[in-house]
């Protein structure tokens, strides 16, 4: 049953309070994480595969983890034409995003001679997760490699969990190739995110590690911080539309049951309106559209256990209130002004304005990359860009009048912490303080 609640923002219904409240981590799944790490850690190759012999039931070795170059091809030779043609253009659109968002070098003038600026090269290495336990996420394949394919990345080095026979979908390897990744392992879940963290004697580490997953792997993610760098909280889909009278239901309806369909049983799906009668309608039209659903089995049992919930707020603009501090992952507005609400907007990983923007553009068509922050994470995270596969460097270029012009402020904060060696770096140049 669609759990319908009336709620305002400023004092929020208890159950609403409870919903916007979701943990971006589980403390359960970093207890399991910490523990398949630490083996990883020690034991390198031979505790990735017994990993995933104990929770994948996958036999592998050293050699067959890593999917082979003929495999590629057969994948490519197995892809039909069609589909082929659908993730090429997923990939130009992709790519043509990330091409428009890349920051140049800059540099502007000092007052006198020198130069202060930026530059930005990419990471050499890095890998990307990509989830297949549910369902083989090919469209993630273009939605992270692809960025670092343009950012210049030498080495994009890809796992993914494959079938129990050893068997990776035949459309995600082409993906993946066709994105840039140098190498493919068939690896997933806690061990491989610390396969590429710490390195084995088999595949050697990355600089960062980008890519949505479960709470395992999201949980692992967090524990392997500082020995590889992150992208952000990227766990359990969820969805909020904040709609008014003039929204279809039936869209709504649909636009809600499509983040549930991921099937963790953990996604999130609010709808927040001024209409009761659109609430109403909503929740039966869920309730029809669930019925004829391929994954009704996975996607029922979120729905019963509150994974999605309907709010009727006092008005659109306290709707838009109560869907900013959710800070979701996907936001949709599908008001008869959506544009008006935006200011209202602050906190969300992407934002879907208008009716002809429902969120599985993002996924697969639109160009930004569908990885994005989750579990209230939007508040202090962003999506995942090409700029995250990139190190921006500040460049410091000084003539002896720059030095001798910024000399009182390096004295005075000198002083100021009891740093003298830092202030005699700079006075020792013009002859002071070096006895």
């Amino acid at each position: 049953m669609i759990r319908i609640v009336k709620s305002g923002a400023a004092k929020p219904a208890k159950r609403v309070v409870e919903f916007l409240s979701r943990p971006a981590f589980d403390p359960e799944a970093e207890r399991v994480a910490a523990e398949i790490l630490k083996d990883v850690r020690e034991r390198g190759d031979a505790a990735v595969l017994a990993a995933e012999k104990r929770i994948d039931g996958v036999s592998l070795t050293a050699k067959t983890m890593r999917v082979s170059a003929e495999e590629l091809a057969a994948a490519e030779k197995a892809t039909p034409a069609k589909v082929k043609r659908g993730v090429k253009e997923a990939h130009r659109r992709v790519a043509a995003f990330a091409k428009a968002g890349m920051r140049p070098d800059w540099s502007i003038r000092t007052p006198h001679g020198g130069t202060l600026g930026e530059r930005f090269l990419p990471f050499e290495r890095v890998g990307v997760y990509v989830p297949g336990g549910t369902a083989p996420l090919a469209s993630t394949s273009v939605m992270t490699a692809t960025l670092a394919q343009v950012a210049g990345v030498k080495e994009i080095v890809a796992i993914t969990p494959c079938a129990k026979d050893g068997s990776v979908n035949p459309v995600l390897l082409y993906a993946l190739k066709l994105a840039g990744c140098t190498e493919i392992y068939r690896v997933g879940g806690i061990q491989g995110v610390g396969m590429l963290a710490y390195g084995t004697k088999t595949v050697r580490p990355v600089q960062k590690l980008v890519g949505p997953g479960g709470a395992f792997v999201t949980a692992a993610k967090k524990l392997v911080y500082g020995e590889v760098s992150l992208d952000q909280v990227a766990g359990p889909s969820e969805i909020c539309i904040v709609a008014d009278g003039d929204a279809d239901p039936a869209w709504v309806a649909a636009d809600l049951l499509s983040q549930i369909e991921h099937g963790t049983g953990r996604e999130k799906a609010l709808l927040v309106t001024d209409s009761e009668l659109l609430a109403n309608k909503v929740a039966a039209a869920v309730e029809a559209q669930l019925e004829i659903c391929t994954r009704k089995a996975r996607m029922a049992p979120t729905i019963e256990r509150g994974g999605m919930l309907i709010v009727v707020a006092p008005s659109i603009g306290e709707a838009a209130d109560i869907a900013s501090e959710f800070a979701p992952e996907h936001l949709e507005v599908l008001t008869k002004n959506p544009r008006k609400l935006l200011p209202r907007l602050r906190k969300a990983g992407a934002i879907f304005v208008g009716p002809w923007a429902p969120e599985p553009a993002g996924d697969f068509a639109a160009g930004p990359s569908h990885v994005l922050p989750t579990g209230g994470a939007a508040a202090k995270f962003s999506g995942l860009t090409v700029e995250d596969f990139r190190r921006r460097t500040s460049i410091i270029e000084y003539t002896e009048a720059d030095l001798r012009d910024a000399l009182p402020v390096i004295e005075t904060f000198g002083a100021i912490e009891g740093l003298d060696a830092h202030a005699r770096s700079a006075t020792i140049r013009f002859g002071a303080g070096a006895k």
